[in-house]
């Protein structure tokens, strides 16, 4: 990590960027404290994506401590596979993250758009995107802890990056009451307030992986308690009776990563572990992270996303919040990228 740049407290976010420098183009995606906008950066003129949190709806929800963490780590954390960010700044009402474009959609679009399951060849490809990102999370010791498809998405080339770090946490020892997350990708020790580690989002990975060979996830239940359930009745697998067109060493690897108890679950030692399975033997990893592989997911429209959830009206708490009050609770906020010493 070890980027270094202008964060200071008392810096005044007005004088250097902030919404003026952007023009608005289209709503495409709905948070949870605002709408998500494609933009353009007037002065360079390229694109990105603009988170808009209102300040209020944070501060009913107790939100605060999050929205800041991700902030924090966001400007902490750069690499390819990662939804980097860029520039943040805030006014008097709300928070601003300008992110890079995704324009490609996430996995949750691409799977209802699709709805199909998607081929042993075409998914590999996508996981070994998701693990040169969390290969670089994991070296810097933080835990994602809310890897679904939601929260993955597709650059215009077809890669997939990680994104929302929200509930992202470094790893470290008595953790156990840190038990965000989203019920059905959550690994059971978080699940079941223990202690956790990086291995954590190997649990998550492997659901998402199981969720593109079948369509459904591995463990199933309306409300947490009952997937915490169904993750304690019995040990998930898949075999090749059901899913034929699938390899032993491919299922082998899901089934591996989806192990409830982190010590047999593949990734307990380290990314690497991944790595050297042999699903993934000869896999170019260098012109996977040079962006020099053709992926077979190459999006054919400019925007991907369910217009109408990200056109939809949003309904905000009336909550008064004085510039005093926000001012302190926000210090700190502002990012800017181009300031950042290598």
């Amino acid at each position: 990590m070890g980027n270094c740049a202008n964060t200071d407290i008392n810096y005044d976010p007005s004088t250097s960027i902030s919404l003026e420098s952007f023009e608005i183009k289209y709503s495409i995606g709905k948070g949870g404290f605002g709408k998500i906008f494609r933009v353009q950066h007037k002065a360079s003129g390229k694109f990105y994506a603009m988170k808009e949190m209102k300040k209020s709806f944070i501060i009913a929800k107790n939100s605060v401590s999050s929205i800041m963490n991700e902030r924090y780590l966001l400007g902490m954390l750069n690499h390819p596979f990662l939804v980097n960010l860029n520039y943040a700044f805030q006014d008097k009402y709300n928070l601003y993250l300008v992110l890079d474009l995704m324009s490609g959609g996430d996995l949750r679009y691409y799977f209802k758009s699709h709805n199909q399951a998607i081929p042993e060849p075409s998914l590999k490809f996508l996981i070994t995107c998701l693990i040169s990102g969390l290969e670089y999370l994991h070296n810097n010791k933080i835990i994602h802890r809310d890897l679904k498809p939601e929260n993955l998405v597709f650059d215009s080339y077809g890669y997939l990056h990680i994104t929302d770090f929200g509930i992202a946490l470094p790893s470290q020892e008595n953790n156990s009451m840190a038990a965000s997350g989203t019920p059905g990708y959550m690994s059971p020790e978080i699940m079941c307030y223990q202690d956790h580690t990086t291995v954590s989002d190997f649990f998550s990975l492997g659901v998402v992986m199981y969720e593109s060979i079948t369509t459904t996830r591995p463990y199933m239940g309306d409300t947490r308690n009952e997937i915490k359930n169904a993750i304690l009745s019995k040990q998930v697998k898949l075999t090749k009776q059901e899913q034929p067109l699938w390899t032993n060493e491919g299922l082998d690897f899901v089934n591996k990563l989806i192990k409830r108890r982190p010590e047999h679950r593949l990734g307990f030692h380290g990314t690497q572990e991944l790595k050297n399975h042999p699903w993934l033997k000869g896999w170019e990893w260098e012109k996977l992270e040079a962006f020099a592989l053709e992926s077979p997911f190459k999006p054919t429209k400019v925007d991907n996303f369910d217009k109408k959830q990200a056109n939809s009206g949003w309904v905000y708490t009336k909550e008064n919040v004085s510039v005093t009050k926000n001012q302190k609770l926000f210090a700190g906020y502002m990012y800017d990228s181009t300031l950042v010493i290598k």
